[in-house]
């Protein structure tokens, strides 16, 4: 067998990739990984994927943890790495696995920033006009960035009151699915509100560099206007915590997960038990109830005893 470099590995399965119509987002992911294991590589002077051992692993795994990356993060990379590998052995660029035998236990989900309903409602009251369309349908829907900004107005089926979330030219749901959100009032009047002039249902406003109107939403400029209410009203999140909110809201009312999942799409079954948490103040206020109605119940057996005196 002839060996097989490092870098031509890499090559070959980012082409296999792309053959397989992946994300440009997942491709652009896997390029930035794929192309720091091959410098690595080239500084340790691993010529083949043979090389690519557990000694390659752990110093991957040393350099992202000074540099500061989140364990969730060094996990996903290493399981690029590994993916590599499993790639080479299927296309016989190595005769045994370098790796064998590794261990990459999957962190443990770490709880998101979640905001009450009213929480929510004070964000979107403090957003300006231009951004308030955009972050409602995130809060209305659980839909996540991408899939907002590639809406468009084919998209709107108002006969059926739902949002149809599916794949176009150049972009694709995370892990592909397709579903049809259902329009709540609050989501149903803001797309009734908005002009028909454009492709995509949201647009960005326009800017002194970018004066024209129209522009699909690049997820940088949303989260750079949602940073700035946030900081006004001293909340912690991101774009993703609508989601977060939406999921954690809907469970909260007693929605069944499975109808939940229809309307999001794909969440991981380990995640979703962080939705199940309850908030703070919906906790205190069910514990105020409690003690409300043991108090109640003392008082009627109080009065009971009178009675019988």
């Amino acid at each position: 067998m002839e060996a097989v470099g490092v870098r031509k590995a890499v090559e070959a399965y980012l082409d296999m990739l792309s053959t397989e119509g992946r994300a440009p987002k997942t491709m652009t992911k896997y390029r930035y990984v794929l192309n720091r294991i091959a410098v690595l590589a080239e500084k340790r002077r691993v010529q083949e994927v043979a090389g690519l051992d557990l000694n390659f692993l752990d110093a991957y795994r040393k350099i992202r943890t000074d540099e500061g990356a989140a364990t969730k993060t060094k996990y996903t990379e290493c399981v690029i790495l590994r993916q590599l590998i499993h790639f080479a052995l299927s296309r016989n660029m190595v005769g045994a696995d370098p790796m064998k035998g590794v261990k990459m236990p999957k962190p443990k989900p770490t709880k998101q920033p979640c905001w009450t309903i009213e929480e929510v409602q004070s964000i979107l009251n403090a957003a300006d006009a231009e951004i308030r369309p955009a972050l409602t349908l995130l809060a209305e829907t659980g839909m996540r960035f991408g899939e907002l900004a590639w809406l468009t107005w084919d998209d709107v089926d108002q006969a059926k009151n739902i949002l149809l979330i599916r794949p176009k030219s150049g972009w694709k749901p995370k892990t592909g699915d397709q579903r049809g959100v259902p329009l709540s009032p609050a989501s149903r009047a803001t797309i009734e509100s908005l002009p028909r002039t454009w492709t995509w249902v949201v647009t960005m406003p326009p800017s002194r560099t970018n004066p024209e109107r129209g522009r699909q939403w690049t997820e940088r400029r949303l989260l750079s206007a949602l940073k700035r209410v946030l900081k006004k009203l001293k909340f912690d999140g991101k774009l993703h915590t609508f989601r977060h909110s939406f999921i954690s809201h809907a469970l909260l009312k007693g929605i069944p997960v499975a109808v939940v999942k229809q309307w999001v799409g794909h969440v991981d079954p380990n995640v979703i038990d962080l939705y199940t948490h309850v908030h703070d103040a919906a906790s205190q206020a069910a514990m105020k109830k409690l003690a409300g109605d043991e108090k109640t119940k003392d008082e009627k057996h109080s009065g009971d005893e009178k009675v019988a005196e």
